[in-house]
């Protein structure tokens, strides 16, 4: 019997309906060719036959039906022929649980599983098949579930730990759990690997950021198998290089998809452009963007947020506005965020927000987190708290980088009761909350209550990480808690092996600059295992700005001026030593070579918030019309200070250098 795609349906009918009734294995190979096929009406044809004959159809027949109403999305009728199935062999159950898992609907896979457990006999149990439908409902539901390693007790006992469509279920199980050396176990121990094997691996190593393993996985397939890499493989390795910006190997990557010709879809492509955009090299990027015939989202958000890490503000915006109606919301995450630090916040970031919501999308825990450090740069309290009532109505306040922008909000507002809150209302402490909140004291200057909070993320057991030593130890330099620091300095590599960079080389200068010991500083610089930069020589000349050591000072602001030569702190602080020393001529000659380079020092500008909005001022500012009171109450304040004890003075005198 051969059917056409034009469906020859009635002849075949006829062919197939005797006078003892329907032949049950025919029917079923016919309606397996029309799911093959995608022939939908003449499908349901013949089960308007089945059913019109009285015959309830048997294991075999109902598998095909079933199997069809799966495929072409029809899962009510699908579950209507399993459940009128009289005496359900594992077929059949098999059946429906693939039919929901290609569905993804995994809450009712397992639900059916738990009702084939109930049913369990001799005669019934499951097989290799319902073990990988349910081992992917358990990754994405139950992600370290005991439940999954029950399973795999269950394939142990019964012997299908050799099949390899199990095997593959359990890699690709274990690897969304973050335990990657329980798969790599299953994995070695394979004799035969498929494809599937290989990508299942590669895709753990790449997901659960061990880049370096992915790679050499990778090169490992390239040598010792015939298997040749398919997309799904390139996909994972390209973005494990892209994370950790490996652009040679990436290039490798590329260069053999080029020679063996591989098709590429949409998501190789996306991939290599990320590849390229992620490490800086945007004109590849956007060449492959522009060969590109069939661009989706993705492929618009990957050189997009390119563009935003490198700077190219205008450009991704251009290719924002080209896509009139993008309709991710990671794609509006990008640009928010990628203005945000760019510190572009005057070019219409809440207004973006607005828009945003306008095509119906409703700002989540990444747009929060996101746009929140643009009210910490405007000093925006008002703003922040609001942002913060909507992250509690809509259930963001829990997510760890929701708190921890908050925490930063609310802290660079001067409003630490609000920051302490929203830490001691954080049911996961992660690491970045825990160093959040440390770096808010830190800034604040409160040494002390920084390192108790340090003392308890310990005896909590968290481990710190450099950003967290770089706030603690910023602390001490503020509190001149010299002791302290030294001890935190020396316990990052033996304690806790992590090795000193030079952003914590720059706060131990700070500390022993702010603590009057110039000399000490100078040492151990010289001793650093490291080249100093910058803000390692920043931090000395600030102390020899307050020491007044005008040789050291210039010593110093030679490696400065080197460095960065268009700083125009570094010349004024130079002026400001020779001036204060009384000479006048070499004060005279950094002002002159200031003039030469073309430089200008620039007012720094400061926010506040008040009842008409937020103002910006700048150093001896009058252009409020309440500045005569402004500076009376200024003068009682230092008035009072000074008689508390407190010595006034102007580190940065600019008229030292301008008069």
């Amino acid at each position: 019997m051969r059917l056409t795609p034009n469906g020859h349906i009635p002849l075949c009918l006829q062919n197939l309906c005797s006078f003892n009734g329907v032949d049950c294995r025919a029917f079923g190979r016919l309606i397996q060719y029309c799911s093959d096929h995608r022939l939908l009406r003449q499908a349901n044809q013949l089960h308007a036959r089945i059913v019109q004959s009285s015959l309830t159809p048997n294991n075999f027949l109902a598998s095909k039906l079933i199997n069809f109403y799966s495929k072409s999305n029809h899962l009510y009728e699908a579950h209507k022929v399993f459940d009128e199935i009289p005496d359900r062999n594992i077929f059949s159950w098999n059946a429906m649980l693939i039919g929901y898992s290609i569905h993804d609907m995994h809450g009712h896979t397992l639900n059916l599983f738990s009702s084939l457990l109930s049913s369990y006999s001799v005669t019934l149990k499951p097989d290799n098949f319902t073990i990988t439908c349910v081992l992917k409902a358990l990754s994405v539901l139950f992600p370290e579930s005991i439940l999954a390693k029950e399973v795999h007790c269950f394939v142990l006992r019964h012997g299908i730990d050799s099949d390899i469509f199990v095997v593959n279920a359990l890699i690709t199980y274990y690897s969304r759990c973050d335990d990657l050396g329980l798969p790599r176990i299953l994995f070695d121990r394979m004799h035969d690997r498929d494809i599937v094997s290989w990508n299942s691996m590669i895709a753990g190593y790449s997901q659960c950021g061990f880049y370096e393993d992915c790679k050499s996985l990778y090169r490992k397939m390239l040598d010792s198998t015939r298997l040749r890499p398919n997309c799904v493989t390139l996909v994972s390795v390209l973005q494990a290089c892209a994370q950790s910006n490996d652009l040679v190997f990436g290039k490798e990557v590329h260069q053999f998809i080029n020679e063996r010709k591989i098709e590429m879809d949409v998501s190789a492509h996306n991939s290599l452009i990320g590849l390229y955009s992620k490490c800086g090299s945007l004109d590849h990027a956007r060449e492959l963007f522009n060969v590109m015939s069939n661009k989706d989202e993705i492929t618009y958000g990957s050189i997009i947020s390119g563009y935003m890490a490198h700077g190219f503000v205008d450009k991704a915006m251009d290719l924002f506005r080209e896509m009139k109606n993008p309709r991710l919301i990671s794609t509006w995450n990008a640009v928010i965020s990628g203005l945000v630090q760019n510190n572009r916040n005057d070019q219409g970031v809440f207004e973006l927000v607005q828009e945003m919501q306008e095509f119906w999308f409703r700002p989540n825990a990444v747009t929060i987190s996101s746009i929140l450090p643009a009210f910490s740069c405007l000093s925006n309290l008002k703003g922040g708290k609001a942002i913060h009532a909507y992250a509690i109505r809509n259930g963001y306040d829990h997510n760890s980088y929701v708190a921890t922008s908050i925490i930063d909000t609310y802290a660079k507002a001067g409003f630490l009761r609000g920051a302490q809150r929203v830490f001691d209302r954080s049911e996961n402490r992660s690491l970045i909350v825990w160093t959040a909140i440390i770096s808010a004291y830190s800034a604040q200057g409160d040494a002390n209550a920084a390192l108790k909070l340090f003392g308890d993320m310990l005896s909590n057991g968290t481990m710190p990480d450099h950003v967290t030593f770089t706030a603690v130890l910023s602390a001490c330099a503020h509190s001149g808690m010299v002791d302290e620091a030294w001890k935190i300095f020396d316990e990052m590599f033996l304690k806790h092996s992590i090795q000193p960079s030079v952003e914590h080389y720059a706060c131990m200068v700070g500390v022993l600059s702010r603590a009057g010991m110039i000399s000490e500083a100078a040492e151990f610089i010289s001793k650093m295992p490291i080249e100093p930069n910058a803000k390692v020589w920043g931090a000395l000349l600030h102390g020899v700005s307050v020491s007044g050591d005008v040789e050291l000072g210039k010593f110093v602001c030679d490696h400065l001026f080197e460095m960065e030569p268009e700083n125009t702190g570094n010349y004024v602080v130079m002026a400001n030593l020779y001036s204060q020393a009384g000479k006048w001529e070499e004060a005279e000659n950094v002002r002159e070579k200031m003039n030469k380079i073309g430089l200008k020092k620039i007012p720094g500008t400061s926010w506040i918030e008040t009842s008409g909005g937020l103002r910006s001022f700048i150093a001896r500012d009058v252009s409020s019309e309440r500045s005569e009171e402004m500076y009376r109450i200024l003068e009682g304040l230092l008035g009072l200070m000074k008689e508390e004890g407190y010595a006034l003075w102007d580190e940065l005198d600019e008229e030292c250098v301008y008069t």
